[in-house]
């Protein structure tokens, strides 16, 4: 039996869209000796639907798109994930399900086991997606016949629980085992799994594993493509029964891959290095962010900085150099290599250009405050007024021109609020919002392997915001590498400042960074949306109170 991965970008809501998707593909695959064709984990509603599973027909809607369908696989079938009802009285009202389309019908239902409920999918925050707040577990695990074959169909986090691999399994079942148990000879899994730095490579490890103790074949489908903060990475593989790969879809890329199940032949497993792969999520996030929000193009401050920089090739990636505009806009302590240097990467980018100076407005902003100021010195207030003016430019820009504003902002910024609320803060997507500071030297790098994009000054020059005169980062900041390591024990593995000083760091600067990331909780809620490429993500992976006082 040969098989066809159908790794397709769905979008969250489109219904119909995606149907049509689904469907279009049945179309490619019926001239290349399919049998059966695998889609994505909730490819019909799109992943993740959260509250929109509570409107009214929503899930009807999805219920009818399986039906049509259903009846177009008169000669191939169909693996399609979909939200079914739960018909008991009690429980959640929905599950989350895969179908086995052939003949012109469903064939089979199969229900999530597994309901993930931490990072990303966790319940205690209002922008993550909660599986079990809208799905029922499944009662039983089973397999389906199909072409001769018993197949143990299983979805995503189905099979994230091998006690093999995992030093304390989060559940006390392995839905995987339990199909094989029930005579599976093909395990297929429907996935929607979100990207993060160097989960393709533990994935395919968790998914060799499995084969490696079982003997049968896998296949493994993954969603790919932006949705919100989360970016799908695609990457679905098919591993043969010894472990060897049989094929791998493309990361980052829609793909279609056809395969025999019981072939021989060991094409290894590849993805991009690291910081290429960051680069391509970064680029598809925000490509299908503006896509999916119905913007087509991008307009960004661009300071002649590192952040600036990076944020600008990322998004002239995304959406083409046409459709990104770059707008300086200098003030009296604004170098004149910060403007030289702005300009050149826009050249080098092709991408728009625009200069609008602050000075005017900032000194008028200034004149308004000075008599409830008088008597005051100058301090953080006037450089945060030169931020919120830059802030309000580009989302006039927006307003006028049709462009989704880009904040540039980077995660160290952010995790100590080295940032401007309604100024640098201000836009409609925080691209570099779960990338270190560290790493965008990193991005900046790679952006330049082949040919001088973004300009060595950028990269060179001491970090500034360019607020106050001879202003630097350091001035306010550790050095990045220092505060880049404290922040990565304090905010993705959540370490304690006795055990982040136990690591070498000096406690004065530990409990200062430490302080700085609690007390800045408010500016993080109220950021624009991010891209998550690191394992913990603010707005997605982490939530704290805002009002709080740590004393234990």
């Amino acid at each position: 039996m040969r098989v066809a991965l159908a790794q397709i970008n769905t979008t969250v809501g489109d219904v119909r869209g995606n149907r049509d998707r689904v469907l279009d593909t049945l179309e490619k695959v019926r001239g290349m000796g399919a049998e059966l064709v695998l889609f994505p984990e909730l490819c019909l509603t799109g992943y993740p639907p959260r509250d929109l599973l509570g409107l009214q027909g929503f899930v009807d809607g999805n219920l009818r798109a399986l039906d049509e369908i259903a009846q177009r696989t008169d000669r191939i079938g169909a693996v399609v994930g979909f939200v079914d009802r739960n018909p008991r009285p009690q429980g959640r009202d929905f599950y989350n399900a895969a179908a086995l389309l052939a003949r012109g019908k469903v064939e089979a239902v199969v229900y999530k086991s597994l309901l993930p409920t931490y990072d990303v999918f966790d319940e205690d925050t209002y922008d993550v997606f909660d599986e079990e707040r809208y799905f029922e577990r499944a009662v039983e695990v089973g397999t389906v016949g199909f072409c001769g074959r018993r197949l143990g169909i299983s979805i995503c986090e189905d099979c994230w629980n091998a006690p093999d691999f995992w030093p304390k399994p989060l559940y006390a079942t392995d839905p995987i085992r339990a199909q094989v148990e029930k005579g599976a000879d093909l395990l297929v899994n429907i996935s929607a799994s979100p990207f993060e730095m160097d989960k393709p490579e533990f994935r395919y490890r968790m998914l060799l594993g499995h084969v490696r103790k079982h003997k049968v074949p896998l296949l493994y489908l993954n969603l790919v493509g932006g949705n919100d903060d989360l970016i799908f990475d695609g990457n679905s593989i098919a591993l043969g029964r010894d472990g060897n790969v049989l094929a791998q879809g493309k990361s980052f890329a829609e793909d279609l891959v056809v395969v025999d199940p019981d072939g021989t032949a060991d094409l290894g497993y590849t993805e991009p290095e690291e910081i290429e792969g960051i680069f391509q999520a970064l680029v598809l996030g925000t490509r299908d962010y503006a896509r999916k929000c119905g913007f087509r193009s991008a307009v960004l401050g661009l300071s002649g900085g590192i952040d600036s920089a990076v944020t600008a090739c990322i998004a002239a990636s995304a959406l083409g150099s046409e459709n990104v505009l770059g707008v300086s806009m200098p003030s009296v302590y604004s170098a004149r290599e910060s403007h030289d240097d702005a300009r050149a990467l826009a050249r080098n980018l092709g991408i728009g250009f625009r200069v609008i100076p602050i000075q005017s407005v900032f000194q008028e902003y200034r004149k308004t405050l000075a008599p409830v100021f008088e008597g005051l010195a100058e301090d953080v207030t006037e450089e945060n007024l030169q931020a919120r003016i830059r802030g309000t430019l580009l989302m006039a820009l927006s307003n006028k021109l049709g462009h989704l504003v880009l904040s540039t902002g980077n995660k160290s910024e952010l995790s100590v609020g080295y940032c401007t609320l309604y100024g640098d803060m201000a836009g409609g997507l925080a691209v570099i919002s779960d990338v270190p500071k560290t790493t965008v030297y990193r991005l900046a790098r790679h952006v330049n392997l082949e040919r001088e994009i973004i300009p060595h000054n950028s990269i060179a020059r001491a970090p500034t915001a360019e607020l106050r005169p001879n202003q630097t980062d350091a001035d306010s900041l550790p050095d990045y590498e220092i505060l880049d390591g404290i922040l990565r024990l304090v905010v993705e593995e959540q370490r304690s400042m006795a055990e982040v000083v136990a690591r070498g760091y000096e406690p004065a600067v530990v409990e200062r960074v430490f302080r700085l990331v609690h007390s800045n909780e408010y500016k993080r809620r109220q950021a624009a949306p991010g891209l998550k490429v690191r394992p913990r993500a603010f707005g997605t992976g982490r939530r704290m109170p805002i009002a709080k006082r740590l004393n234990f």
